[in-house]
Parts: structure tokens; C-alpha cells; sequence
């Protein structure tokens, strides 16, 4: 299975237009388009019945006390935890691609709603994907101007004072359930433990983001 995108290429740095905040030189940071990226495989393995879709920053530092602070910067050796972006079941394996801006375009303060993601698949046939809480949920839970729940795809955000360029990894998932078992309120972690023992296949792309200006 392989997964590309029209966007980015693998290894290379993600547009700014698909990033929840980008650089700005009065003040050190602006939010951004905030589009998804376009996405698409093929290559898909016999028997699969889902594809599931995370992206992740592996590189989101552990602590978040010195983070976007004037008067240090965080070392590329600081501890670093996953954060996850976007979280996307059950999709059929009939659809193979999502256009750039169908899950997301703009950044909402609060989060976007708990609503499907309607694609159409290459037979015409129109789905609705569950998405799942991203990590920015959690980010944005003690600032009363952001706070509510993050669903869907919001894009990159790195610590503006971070000298280590961060990585997110889109990875696709071919599963042998059509449907995982996850119900109301799910976050990245909750799909990465109901996948284990279903997967067939997996395929990812990976793409870069900074916004450290030296």
C-alpha cells in the first residue's frame, strides 16, 4: 500500500496553507488556512474492510511550560511525545483520496463540530467518516478563547520557539474490521489501541514544519 499527497511531497516541508498557524515577522506567529492537505493510495491489500487515518507530530515536546516563551528556546534533545492532528475510521475501501480542504479550511476557535466528513468514493457513492478529537483538545482546554473540543483535521503548530523542525506523519491503515469499536468521544490514542490485531497493511507520508525563525 502506498499513500502520496498532491500537496507536499514525502520528506519535504508542508505549505504554510495547511498549517493551523504560520510565521510572522511582528509577531512571531499568525493563525494560517489551516486546509487539509490533499491525500491519496492506492495498492490497498485484498480483504481489507477499513482504512483508518492518523496524522501525528511526533516531536510535540513533553512539557508545554517553556513553550513560545521570548526568553528561551527549546533544545531539539528536550523530551517529545506524540500529538496527534487528525484522526479519521472506517473509511471504505472504495475511496481512495481526499481533496485538499474537504476536512478543513480556516481555523474555529473551540474546535470544529462532532459531524461526519462526507467524501465521495471512486464509485460515486458518498460516505461518512467518523472523526475523532485531535490533540489540540487538550492544548486549548485552560484558554477560555480556544477551549472546546477539536475534531477533524488542525494542521501544524509548533512551539514558534522550538530549534528542532518537526515531523507529522500521515499513516494509513488497512484493516480487517469495517468498523472499529469506538464510540461518542475518541481520541488518537483510543484508535491506536482498537486497531491492534486488524491491520493489514500501512503506508505513511511524512512531512516537515517549522516556524523558528533564527
Amino acid at each position: 500500500m502506498r499513500i502520496w499527497s498532491d500537496s507536499f511531497g514525502d520528506g519535504d516541508r508542508i505549505p504554510a496553507a495547511h498549517a493551523f498557524a504560520a510565521v510572522d515577522t511582528a509577531e512571531h506567529m499568525r493563525w494560517s488556512d489551516n486546509r487539509n492537505p490533499h491525500l491519496a493510495w492506492d495498492e490497498v491489500p485484498n480483504g481489507t474492510e477499513s482504512l483508518l487515518l492518523l496524522c501525528i507530530d511526533g516531536d510535540a515536546p513533553l512539557s508545554g511550560a517553556d513553550v513560545n516563551r521570548a526568553d528561551r528556546m527549546l533544545a531539539p534533545a528536550i523530551a517529545r511525545r506524540d500529538f496527534f492532528h487528525w484522526v479519521l475510521i472506517d473509511i471504505p475501501p472504495s475511496l481512495r483520496s481526499i481533496a485538499e480542504g474537504a476536512a478543513s479550511a480556516g481555523v474555529t476557535p473551540h474546535g470544529k463540530p462532532d459531524a461526519p466528513l462526507t467524501v465521495a468514493a471512486v464509485d460515486g457513492a458518498r460516505h461518512a467518516l467518523r472523526q475523532g478529537l485531535n490533540d489540540y483538545t487538550g492544548w486549548f482546554a485552560a484558554d477560555p478563547a480556544m477551549a472546546g473540543d477539536y475534531y477533524g483535521y488542525d494542521g501544524p503548530c509548533p512551539p514558534w520557539n522550538d530549534l528542532h523542525v518537526h515531523h507529522y506523519i500521515f499513516r494509513l491503515y488497512a484493516l480487517d474490521e469495517p468498523h472499529l469499536a469506538l464510540e461518542g468521544r475518541f481520541t488518537g490514542a483510543d484508535a491506536l489501541a482498537a486497531l491492534h490485531g486488524h491491520i493489514l497493511d500501512e503506508a505513511q507520508l511524512i512531512g516537515s514544519y517549522t516556524l523558528y525563525r533564527a
